[in-house]
Formats: structure tokens, sequence, C-alpha cells
């Protein structure tokens, strides 16, 4: 049989081991809410539901002049945005690096900019290789341009960097500020909701 002192140090340690155990679910709960609500932005449109998976949503941004290869520009801050189609037919998208107007003027960098020649940007569409671009060499900024599948998720990852070739000092105090636009067809996008 126990002993008294045996009792006490039992309860003793079930006690102490059921406060462990409400603390980590506890601390879990709130690690978990924490990133799930600060790290994605919803928008949708008529027929896609599109979701931002960074707490600043459609922005991207470069505000450090560091000119590298494509290589480690390929390992820099990822921009993730998720794109589902809600319809049951294929519709058309496009993803559009667009600058980011008030950004800017919240900032007051205007004349601070990155030159669009000196601005590399890689797209990455589910498990596909990257796609590298000069921002300069888009046509109206669009970095892609394709259908969706009926009722399919696409994740697309979207980097950018200062191009090894660039000119422009090593910590240069210039800017760039874009968005992330996802169009829907011919003219709509998506809006937050």
């Amino acid at each position: 049989m126990f002993s008294i002192y045996q009792k006490k140090e039992f309860r003793k340690n079930v006690i102490f081991i059921a406060c462990i155990l409400l603390i980590a679910v506890i601390s879990t709960h709130y690690i978990y809410y924490k990133f799930e609500t600060d790290s994605s932005v919803d928008f949708n449109s008529e027929s896609l539901d599109v979701i931002y998976h960074e707490k600043t949503g459609d922005e991207l941004s470069i505000v450090k002049v560091t000119p590298v290869t494509d290589s480690v520009g390929l390992t820099s801050k990822t921009y993730t945005v998720s794109i589902k189609n809600n319809l049951t037919e294929k519709v058309n998208y496009k993803v559009q690096i667009v600058e980011d107007k008030e950004k800017i003027k919240e900032d007051d960098c205007g004349e601070y900019q990155i030159p669009k020649e000196d601005i590399k940007i890689s797209v990455k569409i589910n498990k596909k290789d990257n796609k590298i671009y000069n921002l300069e060499e888009l046509e109206n900024g669009i970095l892609v341009e394709d259908k969706i599948n009926a009722l399919e998720k696409l994740d697309i990852s979207i980097r950018t960097w200062v191009s090894q070739d660039s000119s422009l000092p090593l910590g240069a105090k210039l800017h760039y500020h874009g968005k992330i636009r996802i169009i829907e067809d011919e003219d709509s996008y998506a809006i937050a909701k």
C-alpha cells in the first residue's frame, strides 16, 4: 500500500503535470491563432478567392539595395498568394505587379525609387520551376497570364531582388513598393473582404 507521503507526492505530481499540459494547450492555441489571423489577407472577385499569406497582404517591397545573383535572389523573401476558382468552368486570370502609389506617398520616397530595370522578379506556380524576369520587361506589369481550371487551387510564390548587374551602390537608400494584383478576365480584380 501507499504511505501518506507517497500519496501526497503522487497527488502533487498529477497536479503539476496537469498544470504543464494546460499551459501547453493554451500556448499552442494562442500561437496557432496568432499566425492564422496575422498572416493571411482574404480577397475575392466574382469567381476567384484570393488569399495573400503575408501580414502585408498584397504589398511587396524592397527597402534595401543589395545587388545579388539570381541564385541568391531566389532565396529572398517570398510573397505567397493562393488563388481558388469557385466555378465549374475555366477562368482567365492575370498576376500583375503595379506600383503602390499610396505606400510611396506615405513613405515620401517618390524620388528614392529603385529603377525598374534594376529589379528582378521571379514567379513560381505550385511546384513548377521559377521564371525570372526584369520588372521593366513586363508588359503592363503582367507577370502571369493563364487559365485556372474549374475548382482548382494555385499557390503562387513571388520574390523580388536587385539585379547583380545594377550600378546602384550597395546600401543606397532607395526603395521599391509594389502591389500584387490578381485580375480575373479583363477588368475585375480581387477586392478585400
